[in-house]
C-alpha cells in the first residue's frame, strides 16, 4: 500500500479530489485498510464504523458530481477524540462510566466539520475523561506511540496524535485542558494547535475543567491546521463562553504575514528538568528565527513557578463539579449491586471511574469544601490572574513566545507511575490554558533514539493567524513532518 495517500496533506488531497484523480470513496478505502493494518500495534481508536465512513465518502463524491462548490474539507477523513459528540456514535470519554453511551446529538465542531464536507472517521482513544498525559489512563486500552509502540503517545489526546502520525487519518481533533493537544503532538511528531479560549465552541465536548478546556486540531502541517481551524472556529450561541470575533481566512493569512517578528524567550522555561536534546533543538530553532531577521528577546514570566499548583487546584475543582452528574441515575454506568439510592451513587461512581479520575475528583472536592475554599480555590484564582498578567506584560514587548512543548520525549509505558512525575510533563503547557491563550506545537527534530521533539509558540489572544505564520516560517525551513514512522 502506497504511503502517498495516508501521509498526504489536506491541500494535496483536495487538489486530487477536485480534479477527480481520486474519489473520496477510494481515499476512505485506503484509510480503512491502513487503520486495520496498524491498529493492532498502535491502538489509537476506541471504535470506528467502516460502512458509515464509506457512506459519508460516497455522499461527498455525489456532491462533487453535481458541480457544487466543495467544502474546505470535502472528502477528507477526520478523526475525533472520544470526548466530542457525534450523533449516533459512541461517546465514551474512554471510561467505563460511559462505555455503552451513544451520543444523541452533534457537537458544534462536528456540525461544522460535516458542513465542510469532512468524512468523520472513528472515535479516538484518550486518557479517561481527558485526565492524563500519556493515554495510559484509558479504561479500554493504552495507545502506543507510532515511533516506538512501547512508548506513550502523550495525552490526554494520545489517540488523536497517534492516529495522525500512523497515517490512520488525515487530520484529527482533540481537546486541550493543560496541554492535551500540544504535548502529544510533540511526542508524536505532528502539528497540534490549541486555539484561544472561546474561539472554538465547547458545545458537545464532555467537560473536564470548563474554564480551561479547548478543542483544536492535529494536522501534518501548519497550513492544514489553518484550514481546519477556519472550519471549526467562530461564535456559537450554544456556548456562553464563545467569542464574538471575526474569523479571518487563516490559510490566506499565512501568505500575507511574513515577519520579521519580535520573539520572546521566557527564561523560566529553560531551567532544570529540560532534556538536553530538546533544549538543543529549541535553541537551534531560536537561532533560525534570528537568522531570518527576527528580534530575540529574553523575558520573564515570574509566576511560572506557581502554574502547576494553580492548575491542579482549579482543574480538579471544576472536574469535581462537572463529574458530579455521573451518578448512575439517568445515564452512564449503573451499579447492579446497590441496595438503595445512596448506595447506588457510591457504587456506580466507584465502579465507573478509574483511579486518576477518582484522585482528581477527591482533590477537587477537598479544595472546594467548607473551610478550604478560600485557602485553596479562591487563592488559586487570584494567582491565575497574576499568571495571565505575566503573559499580558510579555506581549507588550514581543509578538510571540518560543518554548519547548514537553520537557522530555516520549517515555516508556509504565515509567511514570508517580502522579506528580506525570503532572510535570505538562509544565510548559498549562500556563497557556490558565491564561486562555493560543499556542501551537510544531516538530523540531528527533532525538538520537529517533523520537520526535516539539517546539511551542505562544501568542496573544485571537492572534492565531500571526502564530500560524510564525510556525510555518520554521516549518518551511525544517519540514520534519515529512518523516514518518515505519510500522
Amino acid at each position: 500500500m502506497s504511503s502517498e495517500l495516508f501521509f498526504s496533506t489536506i491541500g494535496d488531497l483536495r487538489a486530487r479530489l477536485d480534479s477527480r484523480d481520486l474519489s473520496a470513496v477510494e481515499l476512505m478505502g485506503v484509510m480503512i485498510a491502513r487503520t486495520k493494518a496498524v491498529e493492532p500495534l498502535v491502538g489509537a481508536f476506541n471504535s470506528f464504523d467502516e460502512r458509515d465512513a464509506l457512506a459519508q465518502a460516497a455522499a461527498s463524491d455525489a456532491r462533487r458530481a453535481t458541480g457544487a462548490t466543495p467544502g474546505a474539507l470535502e472528502g477528507i477523513p477526520v478523526g475525533l477524540k472520544d470526548v466530542i459528540a457525534v450523533n449516533g456514535q459512541p461517546l465514551t470519554a474512554s471510561s467505563k462510566m460511559l462505555a455503552n453511551f451513544v451520543s444523541p446529538y452533534d457537537a458544534t465542531v462536528t456540525t461544522r466539520l460535516k458542513g465542510a464536507g469532512a468524512v468523520l472517521w472513528g472515535r479516538l482513544n484518550c486518557d479517561e475523561f481527558a485526565m492524563g498525559s500519556s493515554t495510559e489512563n484509558s479504561a479500554f486500552h493504552p495507545t502506543g506511540n507510532p515511533w516506538d509502540v512501547t512508548r506513550v503517545p502523550g495525552g490526554s489526546s494520545g489517540g488523536s496524535s497517534a492516529a495522525l502520525a500512523a497515517g490512520e487519518a488525515i487530520a484529527t481533533l482533540g481537546s486541550d485542558t493543560g496541554g492535551s493537544i500540544r504535548q502529544p503532538a510533540a511526542l508524536c511528531g505532528v502539528v497540534g494547535l490549541k486555539p484561544t479560549y472561546g474561539l472554538v465552541s465547547r458545545y458537545g465536548l464532555i467537560a473536564y475543567a470548563s474554564s480551561l478546556d479547548q478543542i483544536g486540531p492535529f494536522t501534518r502541517t501548519v497550513e492544514d491546521a489553518a484550514i481546519v481551524l477556519g472550519v471549526i472556529a467562530g461564535h456559537d450561541e450554544l456556548d456562553s463562553t464563545s467569542w464574538k470575533a471575526a474569523i479571518p481566512d487563516y490559510r490566506a493569512e499565512l501568505q500575507r504575514k511574513q515577519g520579521p517578528w519580535t520573539l520572546g524567550i521566557p527564561k523560566e522555561y529553560f531551567a532544570e528538568g529540560l532534556d538536553p536534546e530538546i533544549g538543543a533543538a529549541v535553541a537551534a530553532a531560536i537561532a533560525f528565527y534570528e537568522s531570518q531577521g527576527c528580534r530575540i528577546k529574553e523575558i520573564s514570566l515570574p509566576h511560572t513557578q506557581y502554574c502547576l499548583d494553580t492548575y491542579y487546584i482549579i482543574a480538579t475543582a471544576e472536574a469535581s463539579s462537572n463529574l458530579a452528574r455521573y451518578d448512575g441515575v439517568r445515564y452512564g454506568h449503573r451499579s447492579q449491586q446497590a441496595k438503595d439510592v445512596v448506595d447506588l451513587y457510591f457504587k456506580s461512581r466507584a465502579e465507573g471511574f478509574g483511579a486518576e479520575v477518582k484522585r482528581r475528583i477527591i482533590l477537587g472536592t477537598y479544595v472546594l469544601s467548607s473551610g478550604y475554599y478560600d485557602a485553596f480555590y479562591l487563592r488559586a484564582q487570584k494567582v491565575r490572574t497574576l499568571i495571565r498578567q505575566d503573559f499580558t506584560n510579555a506581549f507588550q514587548e514581543v509578538d510571540a513566545l518560543i518554548t519547548p512543548t514537553s520537557p522530555i520525549p516520549a517515555f516508556k509505558m509504565g515509567a511514570k507511575s508517580d502522579p506528580l512525575a506525570m503532572y510535570l510533563c505538562d509544565i510548559y503547557t498549562i500556563g497557556v490554558n490558565l491564561a486562555g491563550l493560543p499556542a501551537i506545537s510544531v516538530p523540531c527534530g528527533f532525538t538520537r533514539g529517533n523520537l520526535p521533539m516539539g517546539l511551542q509558540l505562544i501568542g496573544p489572544p485571537l492572534q492565531e493567524a500571526n502564530l500560524l505564520a510564525i510556525a510555518q516560517a520554521y516549518e518551511r525551513a525544517y519540514p520534519w513532518s515529512q518523516r514518518h514512522p515505519l510500522l
